[in-house]
């Protein structure tokens, strides 16, 4: 009794009135918090843009002001030339269309007197007899290597990268007695002396990989230039990596190789592997490579093939001439300089090898 007397006049603190108000204040709370923290990420974001904006990339913003040459020329001068018996430069051949650019990259090596071997790695059921003989006219020798499929049946990979996985054969050449290797692809030229490569005591080496859009300078590797050390235990532990390995299939064995051996893999510069992408999307970078490039890779530009995709199609000896000279000009000219290159190389060769490439003419295309 006592208890419904003492309560009987009692009047909520908290009236629905009360409430209505509080619940507005937190709504209002709330929304302001809201609108800081949106004003506050654009700020932030329209800073970073102009930070980056304003600090552009050291390579996409080159300023020629190093003028130390790439190899200490001490240094250089006390490594001994590499002996062709523990030392190889390899390329390969596919496809018969690039029979002529591995002859004249063969030429071309043979213009700076390196002392290694040389290897041809080529697949027997797919290249002509005519066209392993242009391809050996300047002093590869052939190597005949299994075709190695690309993993999970090729879902993914381009019909032009569909044979690119055959280049992990390379680690089987200790099997051949040779203890370092350089590595380059048929659609390159050397321009200088690179026998420094072969005393580098790292496992594997190779040049950081450019495009020309948003995704620039990359830390992943191009495989157009490789230094390696063969081991064919190295070479069956990839191809128990390759089918499980989670990579993006359209770069094929490059993807692999970047994932493979990601972080153990050397960086070396760009004059190594001289990506035409580079003069594409920053021309100053290219003009200041030119000084020590050795090795230029003709990566958005073949002039031996008649289309980037014509990889199959064969541009016959009497023609290459020809048909290099009509590409002068294409894509507004920007790679005419090294089509000319490569047609002065090309025209070298022919001359040089006259009598062995003439034979070839003579030899079967079947």
């Amino acid at each position: 009794m006592f208890s419904s007397i003492r309560y009987k006049d009692y009047t909520p603190l908290w009236s629905a009135e009360f409430s209505a108000v509080k619940s507005k204040n937190y709504f209002r709370i709330i929304l302001v918090l809201v609108v800081v923290l949106l004003a506050s990420g654009i700020c932030n974001t329209v800073f970073f843009v102009k930070l980056a904006r304003s600090w552009p990339a050291p390579l996409d913003a080159y300023q020629h002001l190093n003028t130390q040459p790439i190899v200490n020329i001490d240094a250089l001068s006390s490594l001994v030339p590499p002996n062709a018996q523990d030392n190889a430069i390899v390329t390969s051949l596919y496809t018969d269309g690039y029979a002529t650019a591995v002859a004249a990259l063969g030429h071309s090596l043979n213009k700076v007197n390196t002392t290694a071997s040389r290897l041809l790695l080529y697949i027997p059921e797919q290249i002509s007899p005519r066209a392993l003989c242009i391809a050996t006219a300047s002093g590869f020798i052939p190597h005949p290597v299994a075709r190695i499929a690309p993993p999970h049946g090729g879902r993914g990979v381009g019909a032009h990268f569909a044979d690119q996985y055959s280049k992990l054969n390379l680690w089987t050449l200790d099997e051949s007695g040779f203890k370092s290797v350089v590595y380059l692809d048929a659609d390159t030229l050397v321009h200088r002396n690179f026998d420094e490569l072969f005393g580098l005591p790292y496992s594997f080496a190779a040049v950081p990989d450019v495009y020309a859009g948003a995704r620039g300078y990359v830390v992943g590797f191009n495989a157009g230039v490789l230094v390696l050390r063969p081991s064919t235990a190295v070479f069956l532990d990839m191809l128990r990596d390759v089918e499980g390995a989670a990579y993006a299939a359209g770069e094929a064995e490059q993807a692999f190789l970047n994932h493979y051996y990601a972080a153990e893999a050397l960086r070396l510069p760009y004059a190594y592997n001289a990506n035409l992408v580079i003069k594409e999307r920053t021309p100053a970078l290219w003009a200041g490579l030119r000084r020590e490039a050795r090795v230029v890779h003709y990566t958005v530009m073949k002039p031996f093939l008649t289309d980037l995709h014509g990889w199959r199609s064969v541009v016959g000896m009497q023609e290459v001439e020809r048909h290099v000279l009509a590409q002068i000009g294409a894509r507004g000219g920007l790679f005419d300089e090294e089509v000319r290159a490569w047609l002065e190389m090309w025209r070298e060769t022919r001359h040089a090898y006259d009598e062995a490439l003439t034979a070839c003419t003579r030899v079967s295309t079947q």
